[in-house]
C-alpha cells in the first residue's frame, strides 16, 4: 500500500541535449508540477549557462507543450534547441553539392 507521500510526489526526467553532450536529470517533484516548473527545480541551467535568460522551448516525449503543462508519472521533458539552419535550405545546400545527410558539414543537419 502507497503511503500518503509517495502519492504526493511523481518522478520526471529533464532531457538537453547538444552535439557532443546530453544531459539527463531524474528528479521527483509534487503532483501537478508543470513542465517549467521541473526544469527549473532540475538545476540544469547551471548546467548549461547557454540557457540562462533564455526562454525555452519544451517538450514530453517528443512532442511540444507549454510551459504551464502537468506533468504525469514518468514524463520527459525535452528542452529544444533552436535550428541552426532551416531543413529545407539545409538539403538544398546538400543536393547543391551533391551530398547527403551522412556527409553533410557540422551544423547543417
Amino acid at each position: 500500500m502507497a503511503g500518503a507521500d509517495e502519492a504526493a510526489t511523481i518522478t520526471v526526467e529533464v532531457a538537453y541535449a547538444l552535439p557532443a553532450r546530453q544531459t539527463l536529470l531524474a528528479l521527483e517533484v509534487p503532483r501537478g508540477t508543470t513542465a517549467g516548473e521541473a526544469v527549473e527545480a532540475s538545476g540544469v541551467r547551471g548546467l548549461h549557462p547557454e540557457l540562462a535568460g533564455q526562454t525555452l522551448v519544451l517538450g514530453v516525449f517528443g512532442e511540444p507543450v507549454d510551459a504551464e503543462q502537468a506533468l504525469a508519472p514518468g514524463d520527459r521533458v525535452e528542452i529544444y534547441r533552436p535550428l541552426q539552419m532551416d531543413p529545407r535550405e539545409a538539403r538544398r545546400q546538400r543536393a547543391r553539392h551533391g551530398r547527403t545527410m551522412r556527409d553533410a558539414p557540422e551544423g547543417c543537419d
